[in-house]
């Protein structure tokens, strides 16, 4: 097993760390902040709802025309494309006049640009950890998403007392900005593995051939359906708690994800890991069953931070994802994979806050929890198709 001493010596490595922590302090950031603007000006969960998670629905648009952007440009360059198009989006959110419908549409613009090269950090990892180095370079990355959301959305919450919600936009600019000059200085560019020309067509060539293959589509669709849902429930937190709880339950949830990365990715051999990665899919959503139950403030930041803990199913999940894909293609590879995620989790926000303009809020987050539960079953047997005993059992008797 690799270590952090290992992973951290790398320069590169370090500087990826570090454009993790400042892009998600910029999200958590701007996140919280449109989320109060939109339910301070409209009270409606359900644009509440997208405001915070609605952006990666325009995601959908890049993966089936131009996520093979992420293969066609230099990693370093993909890299720095999102923290300018973060940069610039958040300076326009700072405007106090701006109307909130505007505010939806500049929202969407930096998940454009993410849906054309979000897969180029995946890219850039595999390419600078050792053999064997991904899931603990993963996990650490997944760390530093844990680590800056209990900053971000903590901080924000304690800011939004005594701050206007614009003002916290000016946070997030100014933590992408420096994103942008970290990975500037220090990383190294490499070539681009595809060419630049015909990139749509290659793009929905590739599409097909990794959500068709019986291997594969699984493993996807185990990413993306079952966490969106409980993203559902996660966009609940500002109605079920207000803003400021809200943000203690965004920071529970993301410790409790951050300690699950870590057990996962550095303290569990690979055998074991493969051994628990339908337990933690299941872990992910269950807890939140206890919502029918209206718990109070500190019981449900207990709850979200035991269902966090099976975030980390996700990291088996995408190491299956680098093992049975062609390395020429990983950039879309992860791009798919980050696009459909992120599709995954606005869709499940936006599903929740339909649901509670019927139901209450906290048993909104009880039906999404069931939701989640039966998809993740259903998905069960597909995934063990990737699983790397079966597939060695399988390559033998093709063999034979």
């Amino acid at each position: 097993m690799r270590t952090y001493r290992e992973v951290f010596a790398i320069r590169e490595f370090r500087a990826l760390f570090l454009t993790q922590l400042l892009t998600m302090t910029a999200i958590a950031m701007s996140s919280l902040a449109l989320g109060a603007i939109t339910f301070d000006t409209t009270g409606s969960t359900v644009l509440t709802s997208l405001a915070m998670f609605g952006g990666p629905v325009v995601t959908v648009i890049g993966s089936v025309t131009i996520v093979g952007f992420s293969d066609a440009l230099g990693p370093r360059l993909a890299l720095m494309a999102m923290p300018a198009a973060m940069t610039g989006a958040a300076l326009v959110q700072s405007l106090p006049s701006l109307p909130w419908q505007l505010r939806f549409v500049v929202l969407a613009a930096p998940f454009l640009v993410s849906s054309a090269v979000g897969g180029s950090m995946m890219r850039m990892l595999t390419l600078i950890v050792p053999e064997g180095g991904f899931v603990l370079g993963r996990a650490t990355l997944n760390m530093a998403v844990g680590v800056m959301q209990v900053f971000g959305f903590g901080l924000g919450g304690v800011l939004l007392a005594v701050l206007a919600p614009t003002e916290l936009f000016l946070v997030s600019a100014a933590c992408s900005a420096i994103a942008f000059v970290v990975v500037r200085l220090g990383m190294t560019e490499r070539p681009a593995t595809q060419s630049g020309g015909q990139v749509m067509r290659r793009t929905h060539a590739v599409n097909r051939r990794l959500l068709g293959s019986p291997v594969t589509r699984p493993l996807y669709l185990s990413l993306w359906i079952p966490n969106g849902v409980i993203v559902g429930c996660e966009a609940l937190f500002i109605p079920f708690a207000g803003s400021t709880g809200g943000g203690y339950l965004m920071s529970a949830t993301a410790a409790g994800m951050l300690l699950g990365d870590i057990v996962v990715g550095r303290l569990l051999p690979p055998h074991v890991r493969e051994r628990l990665v339908e337990p933690l899919r299941l872990l992910l959503a269950i807890p939140y069953l206890a919502f029918f139950l209206s718990p109070s403030l500190p019981l449900a930041m207990i709850i979200g931070f035991v269902a966090s803990g099976g975030y980390s199913a996700s990291l088996v999940i995408q190491e299956r994802l680098v093992h049975t894909t062609d390395p020429a293609v990983k950039g879309q590879v992860f791009g798919i994979a980050g696009s459909g995620l992120m599709l995954g989790q606005a869709l499940g926000a936006l599903l929740g806050g339909a649901i509670a303009t019927w139901l209450p809020v906290s048993r909104t987050m009880g039906v999404l929890a069931g939701l989640s539960i039966v998809v993740t079953l259903s998905l069960t047997p597909g995934l063990r198709r990737s699983n790397p005993a079966e597939l060695a059992t399988s390559t033998r008797a093709a063999r034979s």
